[in-house]
């Protein structure tokens, strides 16, 4: 995927390079080293974030589109322009994982938040045509209580119709307590919102680790 060139050289995040870097499989396993600034993706696992990921970067492959939600197991990393590392966490809710599986995942990713010393913050996606489920609101509780920056993505926005789509997002805003434009609606297959997305992702480049942001005491590490 190296050296691949943006079909869009006018839009934000124009992307140069991408490059997969590997996978952390379980907490304190190896993963990059900590180099460069890292933008984290989280969502359950039927919520359309591998289209969405593939989307943002403008390859048809980054993050495989699987039949199968749940079937991504590991923590992965990819270098973006050399410039910010994108991480993709496990999607997490699929009822038909094992519980064994579920409940592995939940340390991994919760470690990787806690102890990331690059982390600029994280993409939460939800899908547009439905309330948060409560692994969203634990999700999003957790960030909070952390004091990670978040940017709420709601996905699947082409599947509702142009007069429905606004009411939908008012409903979800009100549902998590954020003002409607904190929420940005997105579609993998339209296009929409990829552009507002990149924006607010480079925004978030721009800040400091969360971790220095909040100060060490306020940190899970210090308490």
């Amino acid at each position: 995927m190296t050296g691949a060139k943006d079909s869009a050289p006018g839009a934000p995040l124009l992307i140069r390079s991408v490059e997969f870097l590997g996978g952390m499989a379980s907490p304190g396993a190896w993963r990059p080293p900590p180099l460069l600034p890292e933008i984290a993706f989280s969502g359950r696992s039927n919520v359309g974030k591998s289209s969405l990921l593939n989307r943002l970067v403008r390859r048809k492959a980054l993050a495989r589109v699987s039949a199968t939600p749940g079937k991504t197991r590991e923590i992965n990393f990819f270098s973006i322009n050399d410039t910010f590392t994108l991480v993709d966490l496990p999607g997490y809710g699929y009822a038909k994982v094992s519980k064994s599986a579920r409940a592995a995942w939940r340390p991994l990713i919760e470690g990787y938040l806690c102890s990331s010393e690059q982390l600029r913050g994280l993409v939460q996606l939800i899908d547009a045509r439905r309330d948060a489920t409560p692994d969203d609101l634990t999700m999003l509780e957790f960030l909070s209580e952390l004091g990670v920056p978040t940017i709420i993505a709601a996905t699947k926005i082409d599947k509702l119709t142009r007069s429905a789509g606004p009411a939908r997002l008012g409903a979800l805003a009100r549902q998590l307590g954020v003002d409607d434009a904190q929420i940005v609606p997105v579609s993998a297959v339209t296009g929409q919102g990829r552009d507002e997305l990149a924006e607010a992702i480079l925004e978030l480049l721009e800040q400091p680790p969360w971790r220095s942001a909040v100060g060490e005491s306020d940190s899970p590490d210090a308490r």
